[in-house]
């Protein structure tokens, strides 16, 4: 569900009038950014404990919340949920969202949520530098992920610019370093690295050995190792120290519609999203990321994050993606 599309359409903010809504009675539509495997756990066990249908439409959560802004109050909708924060506080600053119940935002530690209280974290990621031991050792790793836009990294960095997870990681060096700063960083990374077109060729590329490192939220490692075995996998995963930006948390989560027809019943799935069994099936899934909901122990391949020391910037320092997207198209990592 990733595509260069997705990043342009990052920079499309205008609502245009569109068509939908309807639907049966008792059925609620989810459009859908995350992983299809694990939304379709969580949606078989809702319907199971509810008797509420859930339809869903999965595609890049960028590339719906535009669909969103486009569809305007006409959207289908009833429930949005995305892997990553910016898409939500998009569609949270254009007021697409609707103010969520008290009774859902306390299950969650406010810090997890949006600030206008109108979608909640109900998931975390870690980004990460994937390496391939037999390219390079773990001691000539940067500590910063600045330093790989130094000439020294040229040809072997393995990029996925146009990736929706590449964004968020550009957000967050705009706001340790500011504009300027993640400008140049930006270019030095066009003039050192091999790009693919998502995060899954990165981590495969670096896998088979033709590029020494890249870029990548860690779960799509963790899937690879699911996928062939750990005694089958030669690449490492390597979290960068200090709260660098190269390990950035991020923050995904749902909202209710502003425009839904069905509050109730999307309210109802959002709860569930959040509950103690929705974020237990969350931590047993194939998706890789940590519960949000405290108590809930995440999968135990995962590092705990009390081990790592990663970048975690508060909801609204990282924002909409909309300047980040700008710095990526302007730099010429994307077209």
């Amino acid at each position: 569900m990733k595509s260069a599309c997705g990043l342009i359409l990052l920079l499309v903010v205008g609502a245009l009038a569109g068509c939908g809504g309807g639907g049966d009675k008792n059925t609620i539509t989810l459009y859908n950014g995350q992983h299809p495997q694990l939304t379709q756990a969580l949606v078989d066990a809702f319907e199971r404990k509810t008797g509420i249908h859930v339809k869903v439409r999965s595609n890049d959560g960028i590339v719906l919340a535009a669909q969103i802004l486009q569809e305007g109050s006409h959207s289908p909708a009833d429930v949005y949920m995305a892997e990553n924060s910016p898409e939500l506080q998009a569609l949270s600053e254009h007021q697409k969202l609707s103010e969520l119940p008290a009774s859902i935002a306390a299950q969650i530690p406010g810090k997890y949520n949006g600030p206008a209280g109108d979608w909640v974290g109900m998931a975390q990621r870690v980004s990460a530098l994937v390496y391939n031991p037999s390219r390079i050792s773990a001691d000539q790793l940067p500590t910063r992920s600045l330093d790989l836009a130094k000439p020294e990294w040229k040809g072997k960095l393995a990029l996925a610019p146009t990736d929706s997870d590449f964004p968020p990681l550009v957000g967050a060096a705009i706001a340790e370093y500011g504009a300027p700063a993640t400008t140049n960083w930006l270019n030095g990374l066009k003039s050192n690295a091999v790009l693919y077109p998502d995060e899954e060729a990165v981590v495969s590329a670096v896998e088979r050995g033709d590029k020494p490192v890249g870029f990548i939220n860690s779960y799509y490692w963790y899937r690879l190792q699911l996928e062939q075995g750990a005694k089958n996998t030669t690449s490492r995963l390597f979290y960068f120290p200090n709260h660098d930006v190269g390990s950035v948390v991020n923050v995904g989560g749902a909202g209710v519609l502003a425009s839904s027809k069905r509050k109730a019943e999307a309210e109802a799935f959002v709860r569930f999203l959040v509950s103690k069994e929705g974020q237990r099936i969350l931590s047993r899934g194939d998706a890789f990321e940590y519960p949000t909901r405290p108590g809930v122990a995440p999968n135990p391949a995962l590092p705990a994050l009390s081990r790592l020391d990663p970048d975690s910037p508060s909801i609204a320092a990282l924002g909409n993606d909309q300047q980040a997207a700008a710095l990526i198209q302007q730099t010429g990592l994307a077209s």
